[in-house]
């Protein structure tokens, strides 16, 4: 019989302990224009993802298929859930971060930095003390196919902190050319943050940086954590090892929690982002160009990544 090609490069050989070697990349979804965003419910046996592009979320379950969650979604990007099991999302069309309340109705968390819009922010995590952490690139206000073209009123593309309490906005990280996905280690002392300005100026960087999360407010001691060789880095998540899982241009790299190339998952689409989910939270679902993908794994999802 013909051999069946492996979806795994492995580049070390802990890489054989983080995956099932007999674990199918098995298609969902294929009926979308920019899939992005996936968020696992746990308590409703469901993912929920971002078509950026067609301006709709969509549901997934293992027993019903495909429907759709929300459209129109004012392109919708990233989201994750809150401490509270709330749905926290980056619109592009608003240029804001909303949370969609347990009776459905829409809670505006931030639109405005400094008196001024925010550019267009593309995605989310919620740290355990209930602060939202979310990036701000330009990507949305470019064009009008992920938003509505624009020009920036922000002078630098942030990465900001909202306080759960003061609801105040503040500015961790100024210094970015296009901060895209963002993730805790799993004890949260660190927050990993993709710069993927690349996708525009193929000089710009494509690498994931790495800074100290000071007493849960500040970020110190930024540094680069990792650079990828195929495409660029989008969204990541961590596992409960502390490895970072991220979208690429050839499928998802898994690098150690010192940064080292573990192995890849080969996906025949380019990857935009990834979380885990189901039972165990050991699936790793993949938001890849048009389809939805997910492949069973040997780890865990972190609770807090």
């Amino acid at each position: 019989m013909p051999q069946i090609p492996s979806i795994y490069e492995i580049h070390d050989d802990r890489f054989r302990h983080l995956i099932v070697g007999s674990a199918a990349l098995e298609e969902l979804y294929s009926d979308c224009r920019w899939a992005e965003g996936p968020v696992w419910f746990a308590d409703l046996n469901c993912l929920i993802w971002s078509d950026i592009p067609n301006q709709r979320m969509l549901r997934w379950a293992p027993d019903g298929g495909v429907s759709i969650f929300r459209s129109p979604s004012n392109f919708v990007n990233g989201n994750t859930r809150d401490r509270q099991g709330r749905l926290v999302s980056c619109e592009h069309g608003g240029r804001r971060v909303i949370r969609t309340e347990i009776d459905g109705s829409i809670t505006v968390l931030a639109d405005r930095y400094q008196g001024k819009r925010l550019n267009s922010p593309n995605d989310v995590v919620v740290r355990s003390d209930g602060s939202v952490w979310f990036t701000d690139p330009t990507y949305g206000i470019k064009s009008d196919y992920e938003g509505y073209r624009a020009e920036p009123e922000q002078d630098t593309r942030n990465v900001y902190r909202l306080d759960p309490v003061s609801g105040d906005l503040e500015a961790v990280v100024i210094d970015f050319g296009q901060p895209n996905g963002l993730a805790f280690s799993p004890d949260e002392t660190k927050l990993y943050v993709a710069d993927s300005a690349s996708s525009h100026d193929v000089n710009a960087p494509r690498h994931i940086r790495v800074f100290d999360v000071v007493h849960g407010k500040r970020l110190a001691n930024g540094k680069i954590f990792c650079s990828l060789d195929n495409g660029l880095p989008d969204g990541f998540r961590v596992d409960i090892q502390g490895n970072v899982w991220t979208s690429a241009g050839d499928g998802v790299h898994c690098f150690s929690p010192k940064g080292e190339l573990l192995g890849k998952i080969l996906v025949p689409q380019t990857v935009a982002n990834v979380t885990f989910g189901g039972p165990r939270k050991n699936r790793l679902f993949i938001t890849a160009t048009k389809s939805l993908y997910s492949v069973f794994l040997a780890t865990n999802g972190s609770a807090l990544g």
